[in-house]
């Protein structure tokens, strides 16, 4: 038995015993039992489902290649040669796919995530493409009957954005929107411009898995510096009476934080940790991965803010991810939120990589 018949008989395993496990009567009594076995479940069941599915065709394939060996009738060998050939692709096709189910996951995949969006260089062009890029996040998120919440939103005078933070709910939302992260180029000419000259103009998003607050431990006496004040609008001027806004500064990092949406002091407090949870771990992520030279070599898997990772050209109606040399046409449909063809490719070019950097490393094991 090979390597991977081995891990797919264990997999196999470890879906009964979680199977058995929900059986018992004294889980069926505890609710965080079942959402964790529940969980555990779903993660192994698409693995366990193509196994057996594997070994399926494998059993037929054996019986088509008797059957192939023993006919000495010209037709009837020509039909088993064919079924043996289309269960083989069968096999093969099996194979890939659970090769591609048994990568290693990243933990926050099926988890919520957090965008923050920002207008880069280009002045107010720059603040209109960022707003752009908001609402088209939001319309993605609404395709995918995900749940989006604006939880800051500085604005400018012209409809722009200065900077936006996103918290989208829904499973599998990170590992869909994993890979926007880092510098998007528009290329248009502006509403301002009279000479017809086109401008480029950039806007960063950076995307956080959104933390548990027992994955980071933070001392609030220790770590923080909490202060509120009055909420302001654009220019500055105050939209609120009371001092319901918060801003956080980790003080080990020099993290800040600063969140004024929301009326309620506890409200904006509880999402300005939620944002800093999430910028902590993802500071972590970004040490491990400079000490991974798997993940260093990847095209697509780092995020870095400084990294161009999508041109948006109006006068060509054209969308362009360089990172997988994707073009795309019908720019305003991709701006209302039809994001799946690029991402799509984007996941199945991280797992290609990641099958290449695994096969690279068996080889020279």
């Amino acid at each position: 038995m090979s390597e991977l018949d081995d891990r797919l008989a264990e997999v196999a395993r470890q879906y009964d015993g979680v199977e058995a496990e929900l059986a018992r009567p004294e889980v069926s009594m505890d609710p965080d039992a079942i959402r964790r076995l529940g969980r555990e479940l779903s993660r192994l069941e698409p693995v366990v489902r193509a196994y057996r599915r594997l070994l399926d065709t494998r059993s037929e394939l054996a019986g088509a290649r008797e059957l192939r060996d023993a006919e000495s009738d010209g037709e009837m060998r020509d039909m088993a040669r064919a079924e043996v050939d289309r269960l083989e692709a069968d096999e093969t096709r099996l194979v890939e796919e659970l090769k591609v189910l048994l990568l290693p996951r990243d933990p926050a995949d099926d988890g919520n995530v957090i965008l923050e969006i920002r207008a880069g260089a280009g002045g107010d062009e720059a603040a209109l493409f960022a707003a752009e890029l908001l609402r088209m996040y939001l319309a993605y998120a609404r395709n995918h009957a995900w749940k989006a919440e604006v939880m800051s939103l500085h604005e400018t005078g012209i409809n722009g954005v200065k900077e936006a933070i996103v918290e989208v709910a829904g499973d599998g939302a990170y590992s869909r929107l994993k890979f926007e992260g880092g510098t998007h180029r528009v290329q248009r000419v502006p509403a301002t411009e009279s000479t017809g000259r086109i401008h480029t103009s950039t806007a960063t998003v950076v995307v956080l898995p959104e933390v548990e607050e027992t994955e980071i431990e933070i001392d609030e006496d220790r770590d923080l510096r909490i202060d509120v004040k009055r909420s302001s609008g654009p220019g500055g001027q105050s939209v609120n009476t009371t001092d319901s806004a918060v801003r956080i500064t980790h003080l080990p990092t020099g993290l800040v934080v600063e969140i004024q949406d929301e009326k309620s002091q506890h409200k904006n407090k509880a999402k300005a940790m939620a944002v800093l949870r999430a910028r902590l771990k993802d500071a972590e992520m970004r040490r491990q991965r400079e000490a991974d030279s798997v993940a260093r070599r990847s095209m697509i898997g780092a995020g870095d803010r400084a990294d161009k990772v999508r041109t948006y050209n109006y006068p060509q109606d054209r969308v362009t991810d360089h990172r997988v040399d994707l073009s795309i046409s019908n720019l305003p449909k991709v701006l209302n939120g039809d994001l799946d063809k690029l991402i799509d490719t984007l996941i199945t070019t991280d797992q290609a990589e990641r099958l290449g950097d695994l096969a690279q490393s068996g080889a020279g094991a």
